[in-house]
């Protein structure tokens, strides 16, 4: 059957429900969030002489968590336009309201009790067909469906999102023995198509996969640094982002998830298991005594880690009291920082040393349990790595870090210190295959049951690495490579360090530019990589500035400019597609293609003020562009506003935290697009590049821009001078303010005053390399490159 979702409610409006409505809302669904009728009026509501019975007290949980979302941080909201798309209610007096909706999602306590009392209600009022499910974390699905209707428990399943629920890419889908198939398969391509997730299916199991695996793995570590005598910061030290797992490591992952949350979801284990298993899921006396005491972690101000002006304390599990935070320090940690790909983690594993030693006896155990539960929690190895790498952020799951380390040897290691390995592992490699995944002509398969199985992928997930391995590349240099992404759509991929945009990058444009026109339909612009690109080469900038080599620098950036004009009037249609950090040169390249294709966590602005620049790829002229055209037929130009709106998003670096805010700022049009999910922006760039190619794509006709002149200067200096009077900024930032106002305006001419693009890339031109040539700039650019954050000076 034809199934749509155009409304859902959220049961259960806490940080959880709450969330769930904020990403719903982020996409364009709008939800109903209700929850429980409070029982007492709080003082505010007693000095308006309000009673349990108005309608603003008895939403009063829902509206309030709907009025959080616009503090919390990171943001819920992509946009705080789309608070808008959701609606607070109770469960008392809006329950009826459930037959409008195509999906109830239940967040209420997590108590079994409880839930089958709000089930039995939705049962009573939902209309025969509804999806329900619940964001549960670890009690059984099907112990809630008992003693519902058959019409619900056909349209019942688990749907376990991870919080924040905007950020963190995992929704487990976990089904009934009575969910319809269709039911499930219908969730698992709305999870991934519409909701932007990583669907994995999990068993109905406790904790399901991620937290199982995630909780078994943290509280090892917790024994092991308590056997081997190591500190919470030596522990985190090393369980970071030198093994491949997040900056927040160990204990301040525990920190920020919240020590109790934590107890909460190991106790799910540890109530439903026996033996050696439970053994591991129960809390050490030293982290009950934190919970006794709440030292819970960021929510109550001391966990794990406590901060003390600028210093950062940890805590002696053996007194409960903090002292100065350590590092653990090892000849093997040095040797892998030189290795590269999974030789760094080789070098760490066997080491035999103390940090060797601690992520050996943590690592062995965890991959042990992980195959133990092949089966049990999940049909496949598969979702188990996807589990762990989208809701831990692990950049390996266990069964390729097993790969990475090397199946055979660590598992004679293993064995000959008395682990007992799962008999499938063994009987693996006896049949002679040494590893979990392998490549053949048919792409990546897996092991299960014997053999290996080809994996299945969504044809939207375009993999630029796998495809050059395939098909080669059209051409490539140091910093970018042309690749034939197939349908006659040409994909220009940067891989330069941070993707920073140089001389070769720069060649790389031109060349795809010309090579299309030949041969292609047209070309996106990504890559996937940790970020689309931090903007132009500063090293090289700073670098050749110091050098007092500044016809090199003017070179380079008339050279970025014409190769920005290139793509805007290319013959064919050329699509960008950023994600993550787009920023300065970055967000240049973006601004005159045909199309934007951005990812919704698209992080865009033109930042070069923060090192002493304005932008110098023809960013300035092309923002107020797009403020020029972005006004609606017949609104009259006030080139004056026009002008001191894109001075202030630039001069205040101003930078997107989405890509619904990057549309708001004008870096994207109404026209362009945004892609949910991360993981298909390739694929929604190639398809509207066609689509542009099936319209009789023209290259569009240059026009002059008409500037707010002598006038929109003199404002523009005006609140300039009046921000430095007032101490705002500095004298320089002041200086820079005036080249700004200088390019925006168009220099020395009348107001209305209209232009050729030519002129206003010179004059920016211009502007650039006289900021390059300061000392203060200069310091600027060389903070940035050394601290990674702003200088003022």
């Amino acid at each position: 059957m034809s199934r749509r979702i155009r409304k859902v409610a959220v049961l259960g409006s806490g940080v959880m429900g709450s969330g769930i409505a904020a990403h719903l809302a982020n996409i364009g669904i709008p939800s109903l969030l209700l929850d429980i009728v409070p029982r007492d009026l709080t003082e505010d509501e007693q000095k308006k002489g309000l009673t349990l019975e108005d309608k603003v007290v008895r939403n009063r949980l829902s509206q309030t968590a709907i009025q959080k979302l616009l503090k919390q941080k990171p943001a819920p909201l992509a946009s705080k336009e789309n608070l808008s798309l959701i609606e607070a209610g109770n469960m008392e007096d809006d329950m009826e309201r459930l037959s409008e909706v195509d999906w109830i999602i239940e967040v209420v306590v997590e108590n079994l009790n409880i839930k089958k009392q709000v089930f039995a209600r939705i049962d009573e009022v939902r209309k025969p067909g509804t999806i329900v499910s619940s964001n549960t974390s670890g009690i059984s699905i099907e112990a809630m469906a008992e003693g519902r209707s058959d019409d619900f428990r056909k349209h019942f399943l688990g749907t376990h999102f991870f919080n924040p629920p905007r950020y963190l890419k995992l929704l487990e889908v976990i089904p009934t023995k009575d969910t319809d198939p269709e039911v499930l398969s219908f969730m698992k391509t709305y999870g991934e198509d519409v909701l932007g997730k990583g669907v994995v299916e999990a068993k109905d199991t406790p904790n399901f996969i991620a937290n199982r695996i995630g909780t078994y793995g943290l509280l090892v570590t917790v024994r092991e640094m308590i056997k081997g005598g190591y500190s919470v910061g030596e522990v985190d030290s090393v369980t970071g982002p030198l093994i491949g797992r997040p900056k927040s490591a160990t204990f301040r992952t525990l920190d920020v998830v919240g020590l109790d949350t934590f107890v909460h979801v190991a106790n799910n284990v540890y109530e439903q298991v026996e033996g050696a298993e439970k053994e591991v899921f129960e809390i050490p006396a030293f982290m009950k005594k934190m919970l006794e005491n709440k030292w819970l972690g960021s929510k109550s101000g001391q966990g794990f880690f406590l901060k003390q002006g600028k210093e950062i304390l940890e805590i002696d599990p053996e007194t409960l009291e903090y002292r100065e935070r350590k590092k653990l320090k090892a000849a093997s940690i040095e040797v892998s920082k030189q290795a590269k790909g999974a030789d760094k983690l080789k070098a760490l594993l066997y080491a035999d040393d103390r940090a060797g030693e601690l992520l050996w006896n943590i690592t062995a155990p965890s991959l042990i349990y992980s195959a133990a539960l092949v089966k049990v929690i999940a049909d496949d190895i598969v979702a188990i790595d996807n589990a762990m790498k989208w809701g831990f952020g692990w950049e390996r799951g266990p069964f390729e870090l097993w790969d990475a380390i090397g199946l055979e040897n660590s598992v004679k290691k293993m064995v000959s210190e008395g682990l007992q390995v799962p008999a499938w592992i063994t009987e693996m490699l006896e049949a002679g295959h040494t590893t979990f995944y392998k490549k053949d002509e048919a792409g990546l398969t897996y092991y299960q049951d014997g053999s290996y199985k080809l994996i299945q992928t969504n044809p939207k997930v375009i993999h630029l690495k796998g495809l050059k391995e395939r098909n080669g590349v059209i051409k490539k240099n140091s910093g970018a490579s042309l690749i034939d992404l197939g349908d006659g759509v040409a994909g220009l991929e940067f891989h330069s360090p941070n993707n920073a945009i140089g001389l070769d990058i720069i060649q790389m444009i031109n060349f795809a530019i010309e090579e299309v026109d030949r041969n292609y339909e047209g070309l996106v612009i990504g890559n996937q990589g940790k970020n689309f690109c931090v903007g132009a080469n500063l090293a090289m900038i700073l670098m050749e500035a110091q050098d007092d080599n500044y016809f090199e620098i003017e070179m380079v950036v008339r050279h970025f400019q014409q190769a920005m004009m290139n793509i805007k009037y290319s013959p064919k249609p050329v699509v960008a597609a950023p994600f993550g950090m787009t920023l300065g040169g970055g967000a240049e390249v973006c601004l005159p293609t045909s199309h934007i294709q951005a990812s919704m966590e698209t992080y865009m602005g033109l930042v070069e003020v923060g090192v002493g620049l304005i932008p110098g790829g023809g960013g300035n002229k092309e923002l107020y562009i797009h403020h020029l055209e972005g006004l609606p037929n017949g609104v009259e130009k006030d080139l004056g506003k026009i002008t001191a709106h894109v001075f202030e998003t630039i001069a205040m670096a101003k930078v997107a935290t989405s890509a619904e805010e990057a549309r708001t700022n004008n870096f994207l049009t109404s026209h362009d697009g945004i892609s949910i999910n991360g993981d298909h922006l390739l694929h929604d760039a190639k398809r509207a590049v066609l689509a542009l190619a099936e319209k009789g794509y023209q290259a569009p006709k240059r026009k002059k821009v008409p500037v707010a002149g002598d006038t929109g200067y003199a404002t523009l200096l005006l609140g300039a001078h009046g921000m430095h009077h007032s101490g705002y900024i500095s004298e320089h930032d002041l200086k820079i303010a005036k080249k700004l106002a200088y390019v925006l305006s168009g220099g020395k001419v009348a107001y209305g005053t209209e232009v050729d693009e030519q002129y206003l890339l010179d004059l920016e031109r211009e502007a650039f390399l006289s900021l390059v040539g300061e000392p203060k700039s200069q310091q600027r650019m060389q903070h940035m490159l050394l601290k990674g954050k702003p200088l003022r000076n």
